[in-house]
């Protein structure tokens, strides 16, 4: 999946730490709402071979899949409020059918449903929770999600766990796309944190890791900060 991606401005080895804060929530902050998006992409993708795979397998599977389309169409339409509390008709939302159908294919999706309608909704707490639980072996949709996870945490200003989020989902997605972006990141957070050789480790990762990537291209650059400090 290709990540939509504003990189900071260009900076002096001189920057502070103070300044490396500030840039990182700023990135966060500007950057959030097109990262959640670009999960929709990805979950809307694999939902209908999943869901269709499940309707094979058991009933339980069955009621739960067909519960989930009505709020697919909410969701992809930005209705985020109705896909995920209901419409009062006859759609129960992604956070009942998570509650009710979680041990199901179908009911682990709507966690990672429910999560991304909690950060739009800029209700992080509640996102991570239901993101957390979100158990998927899908090589892109996985570490996508863990990325999700790691901006929530990020937004709500817990950067240590953002920073190792971020770790495990370039980890887990081990491909040149996601891999570099979510190291990218981790490396600006841990910057944040003032733990610049962490962040120099994650960069040089990138440079060398990820030689072909678009993180890459620009990376000699956070190198030279870090690696001043």
């Amino acid at each position: 999946m290709a990540k939509k991606e504003t990189k900071p401005a260009e900076q002096t080895p001189a920057v502070n730490i103070e300044e490396a804060l500030n840039r990182s929530e700023q990135f966060f902050n500007k950057n959030k709402k097109i990262i959640f998006a670009s999960l929709i992409a990805i979950i809307v993708i694999i939902v209908g071979g999943m869901l269709y795979k499940s309707k094979v397998v058991e009933p339980r599977e069955v009621k739960a899949a067909e519960a989930m389309f009505p709020g697919e169409t909410y969701f992809v339409n930005g209705e985020f409020e109705k896909a995920l509390s209901g419409d009062g008709v006859d759609y129960i939302g992604f956070e009942e059918i998570a509650n009710t159908y979680g041990n199901t294919k179908a009911g682990k999706l709507a966690n990672a449903y429910a999560g991304l309608c909690y950060a739009q909704l800029d209700n992080f707490e509640e996102a991570a929770k239901y993101l957390a639980k979100f158990d998927g072996k899908d090589e892109m949709a996985s570490p996508a999600v863990l990325g999700a996870l790691a901006n929530c945490y990020a937004s709500m200003e817990d950067f240590s766990k953002a920073a190792a989020t971020f770790e495990e989902a370039a980890k887990k997605a081990d491909n040149a796309l996601l891999s570099p972006y979510y190291l990218f990141q981790a490396g600006l957070v841990y910057e944040s944190l003032e733990n610049p050789a962490k962040a120099l480790k994650l960069y040089n990762s990138i440079k060398f890791d990820y030689p072909n990537s678009k993180e890459a291209q620009t990376i000699e650059q956070y190198i030279t900060r870090v690696s001043s400090k």
